[in-house]
């Protein structure tokens, strides 16, 4: 039998995707699984975005250009000048999803054995990204009772070594929800320039505001330049998680050069994909204004139900459509498990993703789960009760 790399085999597993199995045969049991392991939007992508490519000429579909085409890159451009981001379109270079915007960015930034560090809970696939490119993940926690802000100063300088590359953050964060506020990022880009680092932020959220101050964006900070990489992404935005297009934008102009030369490997990001993402741009300001009003009322419905249940704990995220929540149980993920092949209430159960792969540090987030509130209200209700019940049914389950 041949060898296998010791890069693939020691590949983390998705920890939102890890018990697809089990909810596939669920369902060939006839079972309904109500999905708060995964972010995917059911609210429908911009109308015209669709219609954008069912009217595309489709009798060549040719390769594009690798950072991305112009016309796109320009009103991504004009979209960031919106938010108080001043860039260009050549400071973008278009990716296939937010993914391979965070591979290239770390295989240009970092030489295997570098470290970048990760306040966690973090979104899980950072674990993968920075294990496919060698890089070392030095993780940082944040604390559940603190509504996961960010640990202070002093704990993330004593990470930084002559290793270290850059620091990371989703701004709003995927899992929990927590918003960076404008005097945090500014925080981490005196830090980063003042270790002559980057600071990469993942803004893929960025509309998803709750409660208190609007998103603050990385690069906004008039000196960081030359530290400052953003990522992002119309996945969630507009509801085309199946899109996969991306980008990595920063003004640091060899960054973005040395960008170019991976992005040339793959050769161009997916045509009909760029046609959809491009049209979404131009859909009407009450598109997002009604996403954001729909998120929000599910926020608050999930919360009130979920807080309903006996030794539950909630937090209360600031944006983005995710929380963590604390379950009376010793393994959420064993949990996880039984609610998919042991448990269902009228023939329905959820699926839950469990928060220790969100995590870096062993032993953390066991009886944690991130749930995603992207289901209409009443399926929320109704997940929330199946929860109560199957938490029951557990304990006797394991007694």
């Amino acid at each position: 039998m041949p060898q296998l790399s010791n890069k693939g085999t020691n590949l983390p597993t998705s920890p939102i995707r890890k018990l697809v199995s089990y909810s596939d045969q669920a369902k060939r049991n006839g079972i309904e699984v109500l999905h708060l392991n995964i972010g995917q939007p059911d609210i429908p992508s911009p109308s015209n975005a669709i219609a954008a490519v069912k009217s595309f000429d489709l009798s060549l579909l040719p390769y594009g250009p690798s950072q991305g085409t112009l016309s796109y890159r320009q009103k991504l451009s004009n979209y960031y000048k919106k938010h108080q981001i001043e860039v260009s379109a050549d400071d973008i270079l278009v990716t296939t999803g937010a993914s391979e915007a965070l591979t290239f960015t770390l295989n240009v930034i970092c030489d295997a054995g570098d470290e970048i560090i990760i306040p966690e809970p973090f979104y899980a696939n950072y674990n993968g990204f920075a294990s496919a490119s060698s890089v070392n993940v030095v993780p940082v926690i944040s604390e559940f009772d603190t509504q996961f802000q960010l640990p202070s100063l002093d704990n993330i300088s004593e990470k930084i070594t002559a290793k270290t590359k850059a620091i990371l953050l989703c701004n709003p964060s995927n899992p929990t929800g927590y918003v960076y506020s404008e005097q945090e990022i500014n925080t981490l880009c005196e830090l980063a320039i003042e270790h002559d680092i980057f600071l990469i932020v993942d803004e893929v959220y960025r509309e998803f505001i709750h409660e208190g101050n609007p998103h603050y964006s990385v690069l906004r900070h008039p000196q960081g330049s030359n530290h400052t990489i953003m990522i992002d992404s119309v996945s969630k935005r507009y509801s085309l998680c199946g899109a996969r297009v991306g980008c990595v934008v920063s003004k640091n102009k060899s960054f973005i050069e040395n960008v170019l030369k991976f992005a040339h490997l793959r050769l161009s990001p997916p045509t009909l994909a760029l046609v959809a993402s491009e049209a979404a741009l131009d859909a009407p300001d009450s598109y997002l204004k009604g996403v954001i009003a729909e998120y929000g009322k599910r926020r608050k419905v999930l919360i009130e139900e979920l807080e309903k249940i006996p030794e539950v704990v909630v937090s209360h995220p600031m944006g983005a459509f995710y929380c963590i929540v604390k379950l009376p149980v010793e393994d959420a993920e064993d949990f996880s498990k039984f609610l998919l092949t042991n448990f269902h209430d009228q023939n329905q159960t959820v699926m839950l993703a469990p928060a220790k792969g969100f995590y870096s540090t062993l032993g953390v987030g066991l009886n944690e789960v991130r749930i995603a509130f992207i289901l209409d209200s009443e399926k929320l209700i109704r997940a929330a009760r199946i929860l109560e019940k199957a938490l029951q049914a557990y304990k006797k389950f394991v007694s």
